[in-house]
């Protein structure tokens, strides 16, 4: 899979916080301070990490998919048993020369794009660092209490209070996906979409039952590179295309395809 280059696309922009939002560091052990902090980086600066953006991410396409096509084959339940895995074991590939494709073969679609214990991610992420022109230090405390069912008031002991990063706090985004085929970009990209400010952004982080973690994305530079024009990029720069919504459409239908392609859960059951 990555053992030749064939193709690049980086997308590059600006994670903007609509509301309020929360990415937990853990319960403090601090005797002063909020009971639930977020997390900082080493000059007590907010993040993202990337894995958080990429766990969001993949849920929201493994729900998309399984909205077309629910079989293991289309978007299997990596979280779950292994039963419920696209491949529960790779030992019966062991002595194939061919076993990679094989492997790549079995494996539902969106492990292919976002990786699996036996196949490595098209994708990577750099953590979402705060934009610091627009970062000042602020961050907001918030309280909260559990309700006693009997009284409808607070219970005794259960107030807490929890940090947040304030709404339009800005973060950048950094994504690389590399030798990915179209409809894997289309995958890709169809979960991309819903954090569109056109769609109302998506969701991020702790707290989205109570309105917290109200994300949207714009990107300044969405650029492809592929390997024959790879040597110049690296070069002097040049060779790096823009990547039109046309493409991106193109892309989408093709990851359309490819899933109502699969067999449904109802076909693969009787198999």
């Amino acid at each position: 899979m990555f053992d030749r280059f064939d193709n690049r696309v980086i997308l590059r922009g600006t994670l903007t916080a609509q509301t309020a939002l929360r990415i937990g560091a853990g319960r403090a052990n601090n005797v002063t301070g909020t009971d639930l902090p977020i997390i900082r980086d080493t000059l007590g600066r907010p993040y993202i990490p990337g894995s958080s953006f990429k766990g969001a991410w993949r849920a929201l396409v493994e729900s998309l998919v399984r909205s077309v096509n629910a079989s293991r084959k289309a978007a299997c339940n990596p979280v779950g048993k292994k039963t419920e895995w696209c491949l529960e074991s790779t030992e019966a590939f062991t002595d194939d020369k061919d076993k990679d494709d094989k492997i790549a073969a079995e494996t539902c679609l969106v492990c292919c794009v976002f990786g699996s214990p036996w196949l490595a991610s098209k994708i990577s992420i750099r953590d979402l660092l705060v934009d610091e022109e627009n970062w000042f230090g602020q961050f907001e405390v918030r309280n909260g209490v559990a309700i006693d069912r009997d009284t409808e008031t607070a219970a005794d002991g259960k107030l807490y209070d929890f940090e947040v990063v304030p709404a339009d706090t800005r973060f950048n985004c950094e994504i690389v996906i590399e030798n990915a085929a179209g409809w894997e970009l289309g995958l890709a990209m169809l979960g991309l979409r819903s954090f569109d400010p056109k769609h109302g952004g998506g969701a991020l982080g702790g707290g989205r039952s109570r309105g917290l973690g109200v994300v949207t994305i714009e990107w300044n530079a969405r650029t492809q590179i592929d390997k024959g024009n790879f040597f110049d990029f690296l070069i002097d720069g040049t060779g790096a295309t823009e990547i039109t919504d046309e493409q991106v459409t193109t892309w989408i239908k093709a990851a359309k395809e490819r899933i109502i392609q699969l067999p449904a859960a109802t076909e693969e059951a009787n198999a």
